[in-house]
């Protein structure tokens, strides 16, 4: 007899989801038998190596390329994958700009654009794919960070982002109750990854970047918890931040 996975059934988008934590995340949601749509902006190799794990894992995956910042573009990519999938059951904003300006050279230009990508996108995904979510099943998890708690430096556009994502998982939290849909955010802390360029040499964390276990964290542990709160598992916890740090910030 074969049991079936805990994510057997369910659709899964992840925005952000061709490379490092979305990565990981999309990975993991797919192992546990989710059918997965991943999103970045362009069809890149970053994007063709993710679907090309996720199909050798024996998975379902989708690529759709959409800039998540735009109303537009997120209706269309959320009806995609309703239209390819049949339903919308988990979404994970894993999405994220980080970088680097100090207050007097931060243009509001920049300013918006990693607003738009961060947090923007996290109403506009959650309210383009909420009419799809089915009572008791329905996930949404916003990626976070320890920035979000501790602050960062020359990060002013990046922390504030990071921060209103907890409030507005807190406030979807009440709102979707009724419906037995949740609403959580991961935070991570410092995680294995490629860094972009754009995240510059300065030292952001004036309280530094050590861990407890002396260790930077790796996608896989983020995604581990993801997957938690998107099965039935974690059908109890809502408007909660999970920290997953190694110990570097005891979160509230």
């Amino acid at each position: 007899m074969t049991i079936p996975l805990p994510l057997s059934g369910r659709v899964a988008l992840v925005t952000g989801g061709t490379r490092n934590i979305g990565r990981g995340l999309a990975l993991d949601l797919a192992a546990h038998g989710a059918s997965v749509c991943i999103n970045s902006r362009r069809l890149d190799d970053d994007a063709r190596l993710t679907m090309e794990l996720i199909r050798q894992a024996g998975g379902e995956v989708l690529h759709i390329a959409a800039d998540v910042a735009q109303e537009a573009e997120v209706q269309r990519m959320v009806d995609e994958t309703v239209a390819r999938f049949g339903s919308l059951d988990i979404l994970v904003h894993s999405a994220g700009i980080r970088r680097v300006n100090a207050l007097q050279d931060l243009s509001f230009k920049e300013w918006r654009e990693v607003m738009g990508t961060n947090l923007d996108a996290a109403f506009l995904c959650s309210k383009a794919a909420l009419p799809h979510m089915r009572a008791g099943l329905g996930r949404i998890i916003f990626v976070s960070g320890v920035s979000a708690f501790r602050g960062a430096n020359q990060r002013a556009h990046v922390v504030a982002s990071k921060a209103g994502l907890v409030g507005l998982a807190r406030a979807l939290a009440i709102e979707l109750a009724d419906r037995q849909i949740t609403v959580n955010c991961i935070a991570p802390g410092p995680i294995d990854t490629v860094r972009a360029a754009e995240t510059g040499d300065v030292p952001h964390h004036p309280y530094g970047v050590d861990t407890l276990l002396g260790r930077k964290g790796k996608a896989s542990d983020i995604a581990a918890m993801v997957t938690l709160l998107a099965t039935d598992q974690g059908s109890f916890v809502t408007g909660q931040v999970l920290h997953v740090n190694g110990g570097m910030h005891f979160g509230a």
